[in-house]
């Protein structure tokens, strides 16, 4: 087992070399404490100097130790013509050891110096039978309390310091944790407008020009390539406004005109209708909704978005036969439904999908506290079908009263 030896700082070694070289200088000079008291030999004053020295390059290191060396060289200190180097150095001491040492002492040490100035004042006191004795006292509180107090206040203010840089690192830490979480949240939001707005009119594009690519009819080319251009118009347009919205702010104004609204799902429906009709789907759309105040735009345009995901999906892999949209309004939620057959053999061309379209729709309803679920379901007539669902809180201030 290896034993750590902790180095001197250098500030307690000029400190100590210091004091030491003041005390040799003041004993050269004849400046003693108490001449007229006569201990012989006169340099036995440089002993309690020497050790007082040696303890303060301890009083960073080990505060305790060195005021434990401190006290009894200060007592010992009385029995010579005395130093005054001896006395400073020992009230430093006195200071290091509740700056630098552990919370008890640091308690214990301003109690402990009070209640000795008291005990050394009443005992002189009684002793000498002098009033002036209460100026020894005075002294000694010179020497223990005064310290000891101060080391109190430099702790308090340096414990202060400490935990308001240690706050301030902290909330450092936090911004930064809510930076990264915000750009990760824009990143997926951009994802999803990205996936949403493009790969309707991308998986249009590619089924009608494997379309046109796989029967040789001038008429089915002619109108696939017009499906094809429109698509191309409407993707671009759509690209365009997303780079527009980061450019300028990286974020959709509510109630901006460019924001798509439930509105515009008959547009999609119509789209949709072009789209798959060579692959035998038809595209329906039920709204039992009530006439109401306007939904919150962050409800609407995921409304919007998932119908729009779910029909798209419904290009991809549906088997031929009725493609459902349905929106319901119950007080203060909005049910979003689409189903559309599902497991059966599917004509015409099909385009590849990746899975990124479920989890923006299951993304864009949690941002919304809603409930979620899709996948497949059988009827009571026992057809197979996909079903998406998604019920979006409409919040308050929102919907029907």
């Amino acid at each position: 087992m290896t034993t750590t030896v902790h180095r001197p700082h250098r500030d307690d070694v000029l400190i100590a070399v210091g004091g030491l070289l003041g005390g040799l200088l003041l004993w050269a000079l004849g400046l003693d404490i108490h001449p007229e008291q006569g201990f012989e030999p006169r340099w036995l004053a440089l002993l309690p100097l020497a050790a007082v020295s040696a303890a303060e390059l301890l009083r960073r290191t080990m505060p305790n130790a060195a005021l434990a060396i401190g006290c009894p060289m200060l007592a010992a200190d009385q029995f010579t013509e005395g130093n005054i180097a001896t006395i400073a150095m020992f009230t430093d001491l006195v200071y290091a050891a509740v700056l630098y040492g552990t919370p008890a002492a640091a308690r214990r040490i301003p109690a402990v110096s009070m209640v000795a100035t008291a005990a050394f004042t009443a005992t002189v006191l009684v002793v000498y039978q002098q009033v002036e004795a209460v100026l020894l006292g005075l002294a000694f509180a010179v020497v223990t309390v005064a310290p000891a107090w101060t080391g109190v206040v430099v702790r308090t203010h340096r414990d202060a310091a400490e935990a308001a840089r240690l706050r301030a690192e902290q909330t450092a830490l936090l911004a930064e944790m809510d930076r990264t979480q915000a750009v990760t949240a824009e990143r997926a939001r951009m994802a999803r407008e990205l996936h949403d707005m493009v790969a309707n009119h991308l998986s249009a594009i590619a089924i009608h020009s494997t379309a046109a690519l796989s029967l040789d009819d001038p008429r089915t080319t002619r109108d696939a390539l017009a499906v094809i251009r429109e698509n191309s118009v409407d993707g671009l347009a759509e690209m365009r406004r997303l780079i527009g919205l980061l450019r300028d702010s990286g974020a959709e104004p509510a109630g901006s005109a460019s924001t798509p609204t439930l509105a515009g799902v008959d547009a999609l429906l119509a789209q949709a209708r072009t789209s798959g009709a060579a692959s035998g789907l038809e595209f329906t759309l039920t709204d039992t909704r009530e006439e109401s105040p306007p939904l919150p735009a962050p409800v609407e345009l995921a409304a919007y978005r998932i119908i729009q995901e779910s029909l798209t999906n419904a290009l991809k892999h549906a088997s031929p036969g009725t493609v459902a949209v349905a929106l319901d309004q119950d007080g203060r939620m909005l049910t979003v439904g689409v189903t559309s057959p599902y497991g059966g053999d599917r004509p015409g061309p099909r385009a590849p999908g990746s899975g990124a379209g479920l989890i923006g729709m299951r993304e864009r309803v949690a941002l919304l506290d809603g409930a979620f679920e899709s996948g497949p379901v059988t009827t009571a007539d026992g057809a197979k079908i996909w079903r998406v669902r998604a019920e979006l809180p409409l919040g308050e201030g929102s919907g029907k009263a």
